[in-house]
């Protein structure tokens, strides 16, 4: 059979962290880079049929086919590695340490920034025919999108942060199911569904994901969005990178370690123990 028991894919998650901070540099980089630019290809493509259709449902139907291809090609995200990474630092892996796990978020920043960075200005040329015309409608909704989730939340004052911060949380709780889904199956195609219906949920309630972020808000800069890099790291990046940190470390690694990974003896394995000490006859 295709499905994985939960024991065995939360022993999978451990593996996958401890594995991935021992990873050499150049490889993190490398992966970390082309999971952002894929992730940002999906984006941009998810904007622009729901630019075209109209209807943001096929949108965000459609754009978990970028994770699917990021994760099966043994790409990363930071999202993935804030829930993955700190499992094996908890389960006390030999060599894993707090220096070991920072270094490997960083260099996933920086690779996942890099990457989307570069769809980011292909897509600007591409909505703007090379910086010679004001951009076509989906440049202007990405530019929309982008004042309206930095600036906006900032008008909102607490309120607007606060708001950030929950779906940043949420965002990583559905986006982590969908990396640990993955696990929960041998097959390609079981993969595939399992993570497709985690990242459809993210998508289509409008929840904030970092490497998301850093390919809509800087193309949104470069495409007339009213809003400056400071209102981007201060008002959207940052506390993004706070609440998915939160999310999918919280809701998806802590859980499924303590249930599955560490779990309690079974009650009823205590009641036998009860049963048999009952029926010992007494001295």
């Amino acid at each position: 059979m295709s499905y994985i028991q939960p024991k065995e894919f939360a022993a999978k998650m451990v593996d996958a962290g401890e594995s991935k901070v021992f990873m050499s540099t150049k490889d993190t980089l490398i992966r970390a880079f082309m999971a952002g630019a894929i992730l940002a290809l999906a984006a941009g493509f998810a904007i622009t049929v729901t630019v075209n259709t109209g209807n943001p449902l096929i949108g965000a139907l459609l754009f978990p086919v970028g994770f699917c291809m990021l994760y099966l090609m043994g790409f990363d995200l930071l999202t993935g590695v804030f829930t993955l990474v700190p499992l094996a630092l908890v389960a006390k892996r030999p060599g894993v340490d707090m220096k070991g796990m920072l270094r490997n978020w960083g260099l996933v920043f920086v690779g996942n920034f890099a990457g989307a960075m570069t769809t980011a200005f292909f897509f600007a040329i591409i909505f703007t025919m090379g910086f010679t015309q004001a951009p076509d409608a989906v440049g202007q909704k990405i530019g929309e999108i982008g004042e309206g989730r930095t600036v906006g939340y900032a008008a909102a004052g607490a309120g607007g942060m606060l708001t950030l911060f929950v779906r940043a949380v949420m965002c990583n709780w559905m986006v982590s199911t969908g990396v640990v889904a993955a696990m929960m199956s041998s097959s390609v195609s079981g993969k595939i569904m399992a993570m497709w219906m985690p990242i459809l949920v993210f998508f289509y309630l409008g929840f904030e994901h970092s490497v998301v972020n850093m390919f809509l808000f800087p193309s949104g800069i470069m495409l007339g969005g009213a809003f400056t890099w400071v209102d981007y790291l201060l008002f959207n990046e940052i506390p993004t990178v706070i609440g998915n940190l939160v999310g999918g470390l919280t809701f998806v690694g802590a859980m499924l370690y303590m249930t599955h990974f560490k779990e309690s003896p079974s009650r009823r394995s205590a009641a036998a123990r009860n049963d048999d000490t009952a029926t010992m006859p007494a001295e």
